[in-house]
């Protein structure tokens, strides 16, 4: 297993969603990368299609809303980070990651507000 930053890995991650930057934001995952997100029901996205699927349309919602980072911070196996949505709306998500140094898994799911209030995770 080669070093890598994971923080630096997550950042990156961060920098693609406020640009709204969905070539970027992909060639941070591994290719047999899983999104699993708890938002509105539980979804599971695998591989690049599928999250190509999933962030498209929400990367435009991110960039002319305004993608703010509230918090990271290391966790036991990755990446803790905690962002908002249009200064508001707030999302927790945690990062996993290949011996490659990619996201390997992301799990994401509402922070601070009800379920059914998660439309942009």
């Amino acid at each position: 297993m080669r070093d890598f930053d994971q923080m630096g890995l997550v950042v990156d991650w961060v920098d693609a969603c406020r640009k709204g930057d969905l070539a970027t934001l992909l060639d941070l995952y591994a290719d047999d990368a899983e999104l699993e997100c708890t938002c509105n029901g539980t979804n599971l996205y695998r591989g690049r299609h599928e999250l190509e699927t999933y962030w498209g349309p929400k990367l435009s919602a991110f960039s002319s809303a305004g993608f703010g980072l509230e918090e990271i911070h290391p966790a036991q196996n990755g990446i803790d980070l905690e962002y908002s949505v249009a200064g508001a709306l707030r999302i927790r998500a945690s990062f996993r990651f290949s011996p490659e140094g990619k996201i390997h898994s992301t799990q994401c799911e509402p922070a601070l507000q009800g379920s059914h209030d998660c439309g942009a995770c």
